[in-house]
């Protein structure tokens, strides 16, 4: 038997391969499917079944795909209700999978249809479980995203979600290997552990939900502190629910080259957002006007399904050499599967053709110090309110990047204003939407508050209530 854990960084996401004797499963495969083809080829076994913890919302699962190109029948736990054909397992359910066996647990709370899967080894032992969106490491699934759907509040699934944690998982022994779902980063949860595997006796002792004194203390806990989701969540859940094109198809249309005329024509006409992925400080140097920065190194696709509203928003991208394809590919595993086509030859091409281009002002943290010593300037912290209370710029008010459509009317375009976040990849975001909405008066800080902490700018953890977007 062979279990390998596939974890993918920037969402934070964990698919499993599981191997015995000869046979393979898959669970909560990522949207393209290659790779585990490949693996299964290599290790020449077959695909027998794919499993689905739940309806994903923060990404689009692969296993549509997976399923047309092997075969493999799609399982889901009790009450699930896909639009396309899959096995709708009930509760207690055993599958056979060469020598071991995986047994369904439904585990409603995260969502009404989501459930673990017990693995079962060769010699009947109970070895480890795949917890999905249930229970992470240090946390549990956030019990509000399917409240609407369902008519119910956060509090009746909270309710529902203590049950299945405390009637069936921690009934389990404590040698067993959780493998969850997600990790620390994703919006799935609120207090998730940088670790990925753990036993889940260590689970027992320092998760924060396992160890409530009952059922109340239990909702409160765990609704307590929640941010919105991401707007991107639901449609990721209609994707997976009721099916999507190809991820062939959506690499196929999204690798076209369009040379800068081409690419201005689509740009003007067709209503397309320009997404430009590279570093933030290439950006900042220079880019095509109106262009959004989200780069690819950093939480590329997490970010990109916040501040893109619509997930069938046309995309035209801008890119570093060779990467249109992983571009392209990261976009659709949030559900953007409108990438239109790439900028031939990327930015320096569009620069030599003697295009427009425009800049972000960005000043050092040690410009920014001179600049506002012994003044009354205006500062902006697009950091998370979190980081902001552990310690910032005095004076400084946090606008934290995810709701910047909501602040950013609250700017008076006249009054100059100095922006930062920790590094300077989430405040280049926010003054490429600036920018890009009319709003130009302002300086970027280079290194952001890691810079800043280097410099002699006065500094505190207290925490003005007003200084606060609530």
């Amino acid at each position: 038997m062979k279990i390998e854990q596939i974890y993918t960084g920037c969402l934070a996401q964990g698919a499993y391969y599981i191997v015995s004797d000869g046979e393979a499963i898959i669970i909560d495969p990522l949207r393209e499917t290659q790779p585990y083809i490949d693996r299964l080829e290599k290790d020449n076994v077959k695909l027998k079944y794919i499993f689905e913890t739940h309806f994903h919302a923060d990404f689009v699962s692969g296993h549509i795909d997976l399923s047309e190109k092997t075969d493999a029948p799609i399982v889901y736990g009790p009450t699930a209700k896909p639009e396309f054909k899959a096995i709708i397992a009930k509760d207690n359910q055993i599958f056979e999978i060469g020598k071991i066996k995986i047994k369904v647990l439904h585990t409603p709370g995260h969502t009404m249809e989501s459930s673990c899967f017990l693995l079962i080894d060769e010699n009947g032992k109970e070895k480890a479980l795949f917890s999905g969106d249930t229970l992470f490491l240090g946390d549990v699934g956030r019990p509000d995203l399917a409240q609407k759907a369902e008519n119910m509040t956060q509090e009746d699934l909270a309710g529902l979600l203590y049950e299945s944690l405390y009637q069936k998982i921690l009934t389990l022994d404590d040698e067993i290997i959780v493998y969850p779902a997600h990790g620390a980063g994703s919006a799935c949860g609120k207090n998730m552990q940088k670790e990925t595997v753990d036993t889940l006796g260590n689970q027992k002792k320092t998760n924060y939900a396992l160890n409530q004194k009952d059922r109340e203390s239990f909702i409160n806990a765990v609704t307590d502190g929640l941010l919105p989701p991401p707007a991107y969540f639901g449609m990721n859940v209609a994707m997976n629910k009721k099916g999507y094109d190809s991820f062939d198809k959506v690499l196929s249309k999204g690798l076209h080259a369009l040379p800068p005329e081409e690419f201005e024509q689509r740009a003007e006409h067709s209503g397309a957002l320009i997404l430009d992925v590279r570093n933030n400080d290439k950006f900042a140097k220079g880019f095509i006007p109106q262009s959004i920065n989200i780069s690819l190194n950093g939480d590329f696709a997490p970010w990109a399904g916040a501040l893109i509203v619509d997930v069938k928003q046309s995309i035209l991208i801008v890119t570093n050499e060779n990467e249109e394809e992983e571009t392209v590919t990261r976009l659709s595993r949030v559900g953007f599967d409108n990438v239109v086509g790439f900028l031939k030859g990327g930015f320096e091409v569009w620069k030599n053709s003697g295009n427009e281009i425009d800049t972000v002002h960005r000043i050092s943290a040690m410009d920014f110090e001179d600049e506002i010593k012994n003044k009354k300037v205006k500062i902006i912290d697009v950091r998370k309110e979190s980081e902001y209370r552990s310690e910032h710029v005095n004076e400084a008010y946090n606008r934290p990047l995810a709701y910047i459509n909501e602040w950013m009317t609250q700017i008076d375009p006249t009054e100059h204003f100095y922006l930062h976040c920790a590094g300077g990849y989430r405040s280049m975001m926010a003054a490429s939407i600036l920018q890009a909405r009319g709003y130009r008066n302002f300086s970027e800080i280079e290194g952001g508050f890691n810079a800043i902490t280097k410099t002699d700018i006065p500094k505190s953890d207290f925490v003005c209530q007003s200084k606060v977007l609530k």
